[in-house]
């Protein structure tokens, strides 16, 4: 099995141009107890997930099909959605303050619209391609599908430094969704069952997830993990993935989780 996911990685990197993995030792493992699954529409092109304790925010990409959406039921209809441009391909967003921060894929566009009606904000431009984005509070932070995660200001979105993500020998590309939890940054890895938590300020990898068993058992390329969103109150983490008919809510083993509540025990 570890054999295939390497041997998928490298093709995916070789495809996107990116250099060759390299292929190393595992890093630390971390456990995680399921928490509770909701039922969703399976045609969610998932490439970004946030959640604040109330309403929940969701981008979902491809061409002519892309969308961000508000919702206060993820499993029901969205509240609000907003539909992209036909040449336009949603990807990873976060929310800050009073403003949702929404990436394109190939445009070099970010999106901005205001968090509690979602009208249009205006844009701001970058460099390169958009992945996953997420915030720790003060900055944004951008994957672009490398091993490099970019800080960003969250006014101008101007680069403010660049971190590279290592850990054990293994080159970790392909960085993709992001979510800022526990002090870490936790990453999906594009076409791969693995979440990997981040150090902010040294890029070193604290730990990795496997959330293979979560899967939902597909032959279709495009039906892989892809969203982190963060529930404070219930200290953990909802994950799902594109074309994923459900929603999970894991509780990872260590790394600032290991303090649950006691009325959230796994089930």
């Amino acid at each position: 099995m570890e054999f295939c996911r390497r041997a998928r990685l490298a093709v995916a990197a070789l495809l996107l141009g990116l250099p060759a993995l390299v292929i190393a030792g595992p890093v630390p493992p971390i456990g995680f107890d399921l928490i509770e699954q909701r039922d969703r529409p399976g045609d969610h092109f998932t490439q970004g997930l946030f959640f604040d304790g109330e309403r929940w925010w969701e981008s979902s990409g491809q061409y002519g099909r892309s969308w961000l959406a508000e919702y206060t039921d993820p499993t029901a209809r969205p509240v609000r959605r907003k539909w992209l441009a036909e040449d336009r391909f949603a990807e990873g967003m976060t929310v800050l303050g009073d403003r949702i921060y929404l990436l394109t894929y190939k445009a070099g566009e970010l999106q901005l619209y205001g968090r509690k009606d979602m009208k249009p904000l205006g844009k701001r431009f970058y460099a390169g391609e958009g992945w996953g984005l997420t915030s720790d509070g003060r900055h944004l932070i951008m994957s672009n599908g490398s091993d490099t995660l970019t800080f960003r200001d969250p006014d101008t979105f101007a680069i403010l430094r660049e971190l590279q993500v290592h850990g054990d020998g293994e080159q970790w590309w392909l960085l993709n969704e992001l979510e800022y939890a526990q002090g870490l940054v936790w990453a999906n890895i594009f076409q791969d069952t693995r979440i990997i938590a981040i150090d902010p300020e040294s890029g070193e990898v604290r730990g990795v997830m496997d959330i293979e068993e979560l899967e939902p058992g597909s032959d279709h390329p495009d039906v892989v993990a892809n969203g982190i969103a963060w529930d404070r109150e219930r200290n953990g983490l909802w994950v799902t993935g594109k074309f994923w008919p459900r929603l999970y809510l894991i509780r990872p083993r260590g790394l600032g989780f290991d303090e649950p509540d006691s009325s959230d025990q796994p089930r």
